[in-house]
């Protein structure tokens, strides 16, 4: 006979309520919904609404008008301030590019301990604990006419006077802008470069491959997402400066956001929405491109 002085006493079922799969995942997303809504896409409804506003010298009035497009797309002056702010960003990023991808490349293949490519990494990283605009105006002193380079360059006899264009002119901002945004390209195609598998480099060295080979047919192709990345970063980042461009070309150079800065100091909002609804769809569809061209999900 079984004696059941040892079985475990069943717990009686509940009717407890159970949320369905999809309502969790909601749920959970919610948070993140509600802090993208109130803090972009409210303030990007708002800029587009009130582009279409008019404006005067003291006041804006509520409406519906286009002449603030009108003006942004009939102006010469605007489409040369855009075509500058392509040029610059076009400039930019073929530089930080070619400098950041050799940085990765020394950090990655280079240096054959993990903490040796930290401590570098870091010290890549230092001039970025100070501000942007700090690390901006250094370089006034530097190339400036009576800078550490034109003395150094009068004083070896190379040139006979100061040279004019190394500060406030086109040159100084694209230097700055190099500086400051070269290791937003580093870090993402470092992040691409230290996920190579050695065993794919040491197959094409077994095959024959010489070492440019192997960096066009096997690191190029594999860093591509990284890359992506950070012409996203460096690209934006250029697009949407305005102080860089004001100091380092002393107001003789103009591009989309220093045109914006101008035109909120002289309470134009409107028109300055307007051009920021026109940049924003310029910017966005710059990043499109360069989705269609190269996968990053494989990155995120």
């Amino acid at each position: 006979m079984t004696s059941t002085a040892n079985a475990e006493p069943q717990k009686p079922k509940g009717k407890g309520f159970k949320a369905p799969a999809g309502l969790i995942s909601w749920l959970q997303a919610l948070p993140l919904a509600i802090i993208l809504g109130v803090f972009l896409v409210i303030p990007l409804i708002l800029i587009v609404v009130v582009s279409f506003w008019d404006y005067d010298f003291a006041m804006m009035y509520p409406g519906f008008f286009t002449f603030n497009y009108a003006e942004t797309f009939g102006s010469w002056v605007t489409w040369k301030t855009y075509l500058n702010t392509l040029k610059y960003a076009a400039m930019v990023w073929a530089i930080t590019l070619v400098i950041g991808f050799w940085v990765a490349y020394f950090l990655a293949f280079h240096i054959r301990t993990a903490a040796m490519q930290t401590i570098l990494f870091l010290i890549c990283t230092v001039p970025f604990l100070t501000s942007n605009i700090i690390r901006m105006i250094s370089w006034i002193p530097v190339l400036g006419r009576h800078g550490i380079v034109n003395s150094a360059l009068v004083g070896a006899g190379i040139v006979d006077q100061p040279v004019e264009w190394l500060l406030y002119s086109d040159f100084a901002v694209v230097l700055a802008m190099v500086h400051l945004y070269t290791l937003f390209m580093v870090v993402p195609i470092f992040n691409s470069l230290i996920r190579i598998d050695g065993a794919l480099i040491e197959a094409a060295r077994d095959a024959g491959a010489s070492g440019f080979q192997i960096l066009t047919n096997v690191i190029i192709p594999l860093a591509k997402p990284g890359m992506a990345i950070g012409t996203i970063f460096v690209v934006t980042l250029v697009m949407a400066d305005f102080i860089t461009v004001l100091v380092m070309s002393g107001g003789q150079s103009a591009s989309v956001a220093l045109m914006m800065k101008n035109q909120m100091s002289l309470l134009q909002y409107p028109g300055a929405a307007a051009n920021a609804v026109v940049l924003l769809v310029v910017v966005l569809m710059m990043v499109a491109a360069i989705l269609r061209v190269v996968d990053i999900r494989k990155e995120l």
